[in-house]
């Protein structure tokens, strides 16, 4: 017993659409389509031909359209190899002298010459052909479009290092001029020191990284 079921996914839209699509490619009812498609996914074929003229069919405007065109040359091909076929059969009745309802003509003519190639082979072929094309043009896009962000990428890292680079420059410059700063001071703090208390001044001490006081000798 069918159930009918209100969400579809993105599986089940793709699944109704490829199979409507080759069946306006053979010529086929969609009717039988959304039937096959309802068995495939346990839902009504009402469900199915609801869902595909509300949302599925709106996205593949393009698509429906080069069915359509590939269902003409189908059967422009296919009344092309009829004529074609009754062609030789006539001109083998007329050198045979055999009528054209020979049954043994008939069952001759009828039978596919041991190398041929169907119709319907050469299309699916021409489809998968089309279908690979497709997707090297796709890939080639994409490879294209990662060979630029990849240089960008490139580019904004040279340009972060050559400002990595300056940073580390300042900051040895201002450690420098830091080193530079705390030795004049301790020159001026000396100096004031000796005008205060005469040439002996008092015993200094300053105190090291680990905490600890030290006494600074004097010059």
């Amino acid at each position: 017993m069918k159930t009918r079921q209100d969400a579809w996914s993105h599986e089940e839209d793709l699944l109704l659409a490829e199979t409507v699509l080759r069946y306006i490619r053979e010529g086929r009812t969609q009717l039988a389509a959304f039937e096959e498609v309802g068995d495939q996914l346990n839902r009504t074929a009402a469900a199915c031909g609801f869902r595909w003229n509300a949302e599925v069919r709106k996205q593949y405007v393009q698509a429906i359209e080069l069915a359509k065109k590939q269902r003409k040359e189908r059967k422009r091909a296919l009344e092309q190899a009829k004529k074609l076929q009754k062609t030789g059969v006539m001109q083998a009745a007329s050198l045979t002298g055999e009528s054209l309802n020979s049954p043994r003509h008939a069952t001759v003519s009828l039978l596919p010459a041991p190398n041929a190639i169907t119709l319907e082979q050469c299309i699916a072929f021409l489809q998968t052909l089309q279908t690979s094309d497709y997707h090297a043009q796709a890939l080639r896009t994409e490879n294209e479009q990662l060979k630029k962000e990849n240089a960008q990428f490139r580019q904004r890292n040279q340009e972060l290092q050559k400002k990595l680079d300056r940073l580390h420059e300042q900051q040895a410059t201002i450690q420098e001029d830091y080193q530079a700063l705390v030795k004049i001071m301790e020159r001026a703090r000396k100096l004031v020191l000796e005008e205060e208390h005469g040439s002996q001044p008092a015993q200094i001490f300053r105190m090291d990284k680990n905490g600890n006081l030290e006494q600074i000798a004097h010059h």
